[in-house]
């Protein structure tokens, strides 16, 4: 069975028909970048300039950077404050012309990790992280996840741990490798002290170059892996919560 997956991001929205038998794209993803700012009309926009791509006619999984209840967005960290308290299941629905299901970007890349990908058949405590623009995360005790966990607003060192730890610090600070790896294992090791987790799954576009950071990161008992579905997965989890629905 194949089913639409959009996942909104802090720099691009993506998407494409996944293929929900092999937890895959169906075809070469579309991406175009998120606008700015990014209010609720102008994302629409994009988010249908995506489906519009493909021509799609069918219910469509969106994910959206931040705490998603009913349909409704309750946060917005890095996109424009008017999404807050929005009705973005009707508003993108009415702007695509096609049944939405919405939810937080990293807990739909996280079910797809779990079900998918690096998670798969995992029991305790696993932990998605997805690293970019922000950072996304998903958690998960013995396979069920607790929704909108929202841990890269955890305070790091006064500061919102994506401030210091996300991909687009490293990329703004210009960081090497080893200096951010360093900044993502105080980030881990504060949230491991807190949940006790198995495993790290970690996440987001950076996890395609995870030998460059992963082996620069110590003090911390879980076992971290680089996620097996990369930046694919908010794709694949956004169509999978659109079949659930």
């Amino acid at each position: 069975m194949e089913i639409f997956g959009v996942d909104i991001g802090g720099s691009g929205i993506k998407g494409a028909p996944v293929d929900l038998d092999r937890g895959e794209l169906a075809q070469e993803r579309h991406k175009v970048l998120t606008p700015r700012p990014a209010t609720p009309d102008s994302v629409a926009g994009g988010v249908a300039e995506v489906v519009g791509h493909f021509d799609w006619k069918g219910p469509v999984g969106i994910t959206f950077p931040g705490v998603v209840t009913g349909g409704i967005t309750r946060s917005a960290a890095n996109v424009d404050k008017s999404w807050i308290d929005t009705d973005a299941r009707t508003l993108l629905s009415d702007r695509i012309g096609q049944p939405v299901t919405i939810l937080n970007d990293a807990d739909a890349a996280g079910v797809a990790e779990m079900t998918f990908g690096a998670g798969r058949g995992r029991k305790g405590t696993v932990i998605v992280l997805t690293l970019g623009t922000g950072i996304g995360s998903a958690v998960f005790t013995d396979g069920r996840l607790v929704p909108n966990t929202e841990l890269g607003h955890l305070e790091l060192h006064g500061h919102d741990a994506e401030k210091r730890a996300s991909t687009k610090a490293k990329e703004d600070e210009d960081l090497s490798w080893g200096h951010w790896a360093h900044r993502v294992q105080k980030y881990l090791v504060h949230v491991e002290m807190l949940f006790s987790p198995e495993l790290f799954i970690i996440g987001g576009g950076v996890s395609r170059k995870a030998e460059k950071f992963l082996p620069h990161i110590e003090h911390v008992r879980a076992e971290m892996v680089p996620a097996q579905l990369q930046n694919n997965a908010g794709i694949v989890g956004a169509a999978m919560a659109a079949a659930e629905a």
